[in-house]
């Protein structure tokens, strides 16, 4: 995939090459893009390369600047509203999911549609369907307003209840207490799930919980990653979007482990007082942040005097999604 250059800030002064003189980088395994995020980005540029410019996208493909700016200079638009789609035209769904309202609204408008959601939430989306059929009412573990709990949320019409925190828990009033069942967010914290999780069974013990858990592999594997490398550093930097939950979910981490941590969405939000006094430091991106921007933070490091830079051992993750029919290149 072509990547536009990240533009990098200028080196770094005299006073700052001494607050990290000597230091180590650890990088996070695993880390950066997942087999969601790679396979959306490629739906969009296989629609550009096989359909021509301009390609609709509704809402952000995925949450990260670089990658939106990236496929906007390629002929990608990005809408929130299918009235802004002409007739006719292409349009893809972000890899969060839609609601079936939006899914009834764009086959009425007759786009040609591709779907980027990321399978792992449609899964949730076909179980909270099935069970629904079944006489269920639901939990939904989420942050309000995140496009993958609306799209989540907007598979039912009703019956779906949003969770953001075990206080949340004790306000909802389900229609009946004999079929209930939980469904996350698929980039939540997995502690933070696990607590609420916790709360709704204190309160319903016959709740129902995924077959497996919802949190993606994705999600947990880098969450993991960083609670062992808070143990080996003193400063963890996360490269991510401010829009990006998994990435927000990285920094939370390891902030509660005591690790000063920060996230930034290119290396020019680095700051060099961050740094001073620190021997050893961590490095890793979420599921949407791509690998350029990683590269380009290490360079921004070792410009304060980083010498080094090692590799934890970590997941290989291997897992790739098969792309929609109709996008094959001649």
């Amino acid at each position: 995939m072509n990547r536009i250059q990240a533009n990098l800030p200028e080196p770094a002064s005299q006073q700052a090459l001494m607050t990290v003189a000597g230091a180590e980088i650890v990088l996070a395994e695993p880390r950066g893009f997942c087999a969601g995020v790679d396979r959306a980005i490629e739906i969009v540029e296989r629609a550009l390369q096989k359909f021509g410019r301009p390609i609709y996208v509704r809402h952000e493909i995925v949450h990260n600047t670089f990658v939106v700016n990236d496929l906007k200079s390629k002929g990608a638009i990005f809408i929130e509203d299918l009235a802004e789609v002409p007739p006719g035209a292409t349009l893809v769904f972000s890899a969060h999911g839609v609601s079936q309202a939006v899914q009834r609204e764009a086959q009425a408008r007759g786009f040609r549609i591709f779907d980027a959601t990321c399978p792992l939430v449609t899964k949730v989306h076909v179980e909270v369907a099935k069970l629904h059929r079944e006489g269920y009412e639901f939990f939904m573990i989420g942050h309000k307003g995140h496009p993958e709990v609306e799209g989540t949320m907007g598979q039912l019409d009703s019956g779906i209840h949003l969770v953001e925190d075990v206080a949340d828990v004790g306000r909802v009033q389900p229609m009946q207490t004999d079929r209930l069942a939980v469904v996350t967010q698929t980039t939540l914290s997995v502690d933070d799930a696990a607590d609420i999780l916790a709360a709704v069974k204190a309160r319903f013990p016959q709740v129902r919980e995924p077959k497996q858990q919802d949190i993606c592999y994705a999600t947990q594997n880098r969450q993991d990653a960083v609670k062992l490398l808070s143990s080996q550093v003193d400063i963890l930097i996360v490269v991510g979007s401010p829009t990006s939950s998994n990435s927000n979910r990285l920094r939370e981490v390891a902030a509660k482990r005591g690790v000063d941590a920060y996230m930034v969405d290119n290396a020019g939000e680095i700051k060099p007082e961050w740094f001073a006094g620190k021997a050893h430091v961590g490095l890793t991106a979420g599921a949407s942040a791509p690998e350029v921007l990683v590269r380009d933070v290490i360079e921004r490091i070792k410009s304060f005097g980083a010498v080094s830079v090692r590799k934890m051992d970590g997941v290989a993750e291997t897992l790739k999604f098969p792309l929609p029919k109709g996008l094959k290149l001649d």
